[in-house]
């Protein structure tokens, strides 16, 4: 493993993606434990992606987390996609880790809301209601963190939760991810939580395997911290770790 910081952002590279989840979920184990020895639960996000399998089948393997004491959310998911689709967030978080530990709490936001504002401040409602003390991330192609593309993220967005339209190069992501079969087939609307109510967590763990990941791995570290690449907004955070395999952080 390789280890340094880019500005307050610790980065973490691994000889493999299977390294890098095992890791990373022993990482976020430590600091689960850490936290509940200081109180009697957390709250904790979640990203719905292929990205994430390794590091959630490594945390669903551990038996010594108590999942009875952690509320669970997750941070983004289509509108106006049928609720019993598997290409909804809710549905794959089941599929990886919601069904399979016994959360305290388990928090969805409705992908069959007929009202996204209505429903963005449902979510928000809930967000405000608990402090999240930990997420579980990933980066997109664009340098999107949960559907926070470039063209609508806002670093000072005083909302917690909005409706967005998704960007070309998002869209066509869930096509190469194997979600969807053709971009027409996927949605061109989501709900997201923002970019300050991802990153106000204190502790924010990022997963981003694959070659597909490599351009916005690097825009992430080297270049300007500002909109243009969302994902560049964890170098300005304490307690970021940043978690990569040999092709995500090939053009590094």
């Amino acid at each position: 493993m390789k280890t340094y910081f880019q500005d307050k952002l610790k980065v973490n590279i691994y000889d493999s993606r299977t390294a890098m989840g095992a890791a990373a979920a022993e990482d976020i184990a430590v600091k689960i434990k850490e936290l509940l020895a200081e109180k009697d639960e957390i709250s904790m996000i979640f990203a719905a992606a292929p990205s994430q399998n390794e590091v959630l089948a490594s945390l669903v393997a551990d038996k010594s987390i108590e999942w009875n004491r952690i509320n669970a959310y997750h941070m983004d998911e289509y509108i106006g996609l049928d609720p019993a689709a598997p290409q909804c967030f809710g549905n794959f978080l089941d599929a990886h880790i919601f069904g399979l530990v016994p959360f305290k709490s388990v928090n969805y936001i409705k992908s069959d809301a007929t009202d996204p504002d209505e429903e963005s401040a449902r979510y928000s409602s809930l967000l405000s209601a608990t402090k999240i003390d930990i997420v579980v991330m990933g980066i997109g192609e664009n340098g999107h963190i949960a559907f926070n593309d470039p063209p609508v993220a806002d670093f000072n967005d005083k909302k917690l939760v909005k409706p967005v339209k998704l960007d070309e190069v998002c869209r066509n992501q869930q096509v190469n991810d194997g979600c969807f079969a053709k971009i027409e087939d996927v949605p061109k609307y989501a709900i997201t939580l923002t970019v300050p109510m991802l990153v106000s967590a204190p502790h924010l763990f990022c997963i981003v395997p694959a070659p597909t990941k490599a351009w916005a791995v690097r825009e992430t570290l080297t270049a300007s911290i500002d909109e243009h690449c969302p994902a560049s907004v964890l170098r300005t955070r304490e307690g970021s770790i940043l978690y990569l395999d040999p092709d995500s952080a090939s053009l590094l």
